[in-house]
């Protein structure tokens, strides 16, 4: 028997149809026992694709018609006030989503990857009951297909570090309530077989933990371990080492530990306790988060050298996380070129690999048939194939990488925007928007039509220059000072970039699950990155060429690039950014040489790619920093650099952000008013700011009354020289009417509040 192991798997289907179906439950074009149905369907697909695949221990539970986090809500009776009149799907989709009467409980990054979980919403007064249905019937649903799961449970201890208290106490005060209903839940699962096995994910485990968070994991599986003689509790992190946890929980009752042995090397520190202790050690050595095939030479060695401490008797081979986090499967992939799809695994192809390791790893080569033999050649062929292809490696950009010598642009900011603002010529409380505009169907059909050679470049470049005439129109009447172009040529502020640059690959079905029915098709870096030309003066300058008024040139930083893609695992993630700012760096320099006074270098994933540790956050700042001030070395001191991030938790980063010296920063705090500009005023800090003073994920036209009092609360922070005052993202998933009259009522704010300072 193989001794294998899927931490989890995705849930969309191979096609989206669980996207498709929830959408038009949504739009109220089925039932929802149509979307049940084809819940049902997708999850026995998923599960013969693993059993067929070979493997040992498969999941239930790990299926959601949203998220897990908000699964485990309704399980716990974890319910906010607001929803608690409602039940069943409304309730579900309530807190999802929201409806015309409540606000949807507010969604955030799941750790460092690019996945979003619902927060759980807890307080002193909630009064929590089991609900173990959706497990349970889950269960059952694999069981009658003779499918025994593992079944997966979100720990205790995740679930209260990942949810806010709205009564703003502590969450982990709220142990001692939350840990009863697990071991209720512990006890109706005993129930269902004569063994069960229950993986509890605690990925909390690989954040840096304080003492008191420490001490609650002993007393926590100290009691759940012995709920029930029938249950066998895996514990399981993943993305980052665990050693802390581990020394715990080598000390509890325990049958296994899952560790990432892909993303967490540090992991192998522990393996001395592991085996002390005995305890079954689930590998995590097939990547989970990544595209590319596994090395199974390196991926044995590892194995090889765990096997020093653990015997193998007590080791079972697995992916690093779920494979929520990888696209489907590669079947659909029809044009990509052959070599650079030799590459790859997607989730179904990574089960394969799983199967294969283990079998290789336990029973040797020999045991291997046929058809397996055929597949460790193809991987083979695979990682010696990348190694010397000339489709990654590059030798003109590695050398011009080796040979930089200026890694930022010239001038002080003190000085830079004194020329800046004389030539510029722009007011106190400048007034611009980030950057995109409403995307309509007509643009996207355009594209979609040039794409598929449907119509010609020339009546292409007629549609976007039409919708281009619009928006610099639309922007003058507004009364707007600086324009931007709108961006109608743009699928995506990464996709757009990556399809001009060589190292760049894109899928057609290489789909990934967001959030709730939102997926995204990342791009991958495959080889060595550079550009070919200039990817937008173009654009740029034909709107420039439009208006008297200043228009920004439009880019996306290199470490969102880098952070929104898969990237390649054979080179540092560190030297894959230098590579893409150093074709940023070229196309800011082919914009100023056209004219352009303002270039906005767009850096809105830049802290999702924070390590989770701590002592790892020095190392990644150093880079990104580095990175973005090289992707505008260029510049000339005339030139004004602006930016835009797209979170609002700066107190931790602000001085990093100073340090990447950009002229303007853009930034979403139009939530908070000016609480968050508080850390600007208290560090001294120097450069332009725009605050967003609407918020643009609401269609709700904000009035000009409530944008005043807005532009007066950041005018207690900070002196109207150093404010611009903008929406607080780009506008294109708003449409035009809701626009129209923002702007309008934008600019009209900042008309009256400039009328009262003078």
């Amino acid at each position: 028997m193989q001794k294998n192991y899927v931490t989890g798997f995705a849930r969309i289907g191979e096609k989206r149809e669980l996207k498709k179906i929830l959408e038009n439950f949504w739009s109220n074009n089925c039932n929802f026992s149509d979307v049940e149905e084809v819940a049902h369907e997708l999850k026995k697909r998923h599960w013969l694709y693993q059993k067929d695949a070979g493997i040992t221990y498969i999941s239930s539970n790990d299926f959601s018609l949203y998220d897990n986090m908000l699964d485990l809500s309704i399980t716990l009776g974890a319910i906010p006030q607001r929803f608690r009149a409602l039940d069943g799907e409304d309730l579900y989709f309530a807190m999802a989503r929201g409806n015309k009467d409540l606000t949807a409980c507010e969604m955030t990054k799941w750790f460092n990857t690019n996945y979003h979980y619902i927060v759980p919403e807890l307080s002193l007064e909630d009064e929590y009951k089991l609900n173990a249905t959706k497990i349970i019937n889950e269960y059952n649903e694999a069981k009658a297909l003779g499918i025994k799961t593992k079944i997966n449970l979100i720990g205790p201890i995740t679930f209260l570090g990942l949810s806010k208290r709205v009564d703003r106490g502590d969450t982990y005060a709220l142990h001692a309530k939350i840990l009863p209903i697990y071991e209720q839940l512990l006890q109706e699962l005993s129930k269902l077989d004569d063994e069960i096995t229950l993986q509890i994910d605690e990925p909390i485990f690989v954040t840096d933990l304080d003492t008191k968070v420490l001490s609650l994991i002993k007393p926590t599986y100290d009691t759940l371990a012995t709920v029930s003689d029938n249950i066998k509790i895996a514990v399981v992190t993943y993305f980052e080492h665990a050693n802390e946890a581990v020394k715990v929980l080598v000390n509890t009752p325990i049958w296994a530990l899952g560790l990432d042995f892909v993303h967490g090397k540090e992991n192998l520190d522990s393996l001395d306790l592991i085996a002390g202790s005995a305890k079954t050690l689930i590998a995590g050595v097939v990547d989970g988060r990544n595209i590319w095939k596994n090395n199974i030479t390196q991926t044995i060695e590892v194995l090889n050298h765990i096997t020093t401490k653990i015997v193998k008797e007590n080791l079972l081979i697995g992916s690093s996380c779920s494979l929520l986090h990888t696209p489907f499967t590669l079947k659909y992939e029809k044009t990509m070129h052959t070599d650079i799809k030799s590459w790859l695994s997607y989730g179904v192809e990574k089960l394969d690999e799983i199967a294969l390791i283990s079998k290789l790893f336990f029973e040797g080569k020999e045991s291997l048939n046929k058809e397996e033999i055929e597949k460790l050649k193809t991987h083979e062929t695979a990682s010696t194939s990348r190694a010397s292809s000339s489709l990654i490696h590059d030798q003109k950009v590695q050398s011009k990488v080796s040979n930089l010598t200026k890694m930022q642009r010239e001038g002080l900011y003190k000085d830079r925007i004194k020329i800046q603002k004389s030539l510029l010529g722009y007011k106190p409380l400048a007034t611009t928007t980030i950057g995109s505009f409403p995307q309509t169907p007509q643009i996207r059909q355009a594209r979609r039509d040039f794409k598929n050679g449907t119509i010609d470049e020339a009546t292409y470049r007629n549609h976007m220059r039409n919708y281009i005439d619009h928006c610099i129109t639309f922007q003058e009447e507004c009364g707007l000072e600086v324009l931007v172009h709108g961006e109608p040529e743009r699928n995506d502020m990464v996709e757009y970039f990556g399809e001009q640059l060589n190292g760049y690959g894109f899928s057609q079905n290489g789909w990934v699950q967001s959030y709730g029915s939102r997926c995204v098709k990342p791009p991958f870096i495959y080889g060595d990155v550079s550009r070919q030309k200039a990817m937008t003066v173009d654009w740029i300058t034909y709107a420039q060429n439009q208006t008297n008024l200043i228009v920004k040139g439009m880019l996306t930083g290199p470490v969102t690039m880098l952070n929104w893609s898969f990237v390649r695992d054979d080179l540092p993630r560190s030297e894959v950014s230098k590579q893409i700012a150093l074709a940023i760096c070229d196309e800011v320099d082919d914009l100023q040489q056209a004219g352009i006074k303002i270039i906005q270098v767009d850096e809105a994933a830049f802290k999702e790619g924070y390590p989770l540790r701590k002592s790892k956050i020095p190392t990644y700042e150093a880079w990104a920093v580095r990175d973005f001030k090289l992707s505008v070395s260029s510049a000339k001191e005339q030139t004004q650099i602006h930016t835009h991030m797209c979170y609002s938790e700066f107190n931790d980063i602000i001085k990093t952000i100073e340090s990447m010296d950009a002229d303007v920063i853009t930034i979403e705090t139009a939530r908070s008013g000016n609480e968050l500009l508080k850390i600007f005023q208290k560090v001294g800090y120097a450069q332009e700011v725009g605050p967003g003073v609407y918020d643009i994920h609401s269609p709700r036209i904000p009035s000009v009354e409530e944008i005043v009092v807005q532009i007066k609360l950041l005018l207690e922070v900070l002196p109207k020289e150093q404010l611009w005052i903008n929406p607080d993202c780009g506008l294109k998933t708003r449409k035009w009417d809701e626009v129209n009259q923002s702007l309008k009522n934008m600019v009209k704010a900042v008309q009256i509040v400039r009328e009262e300072l003078s």
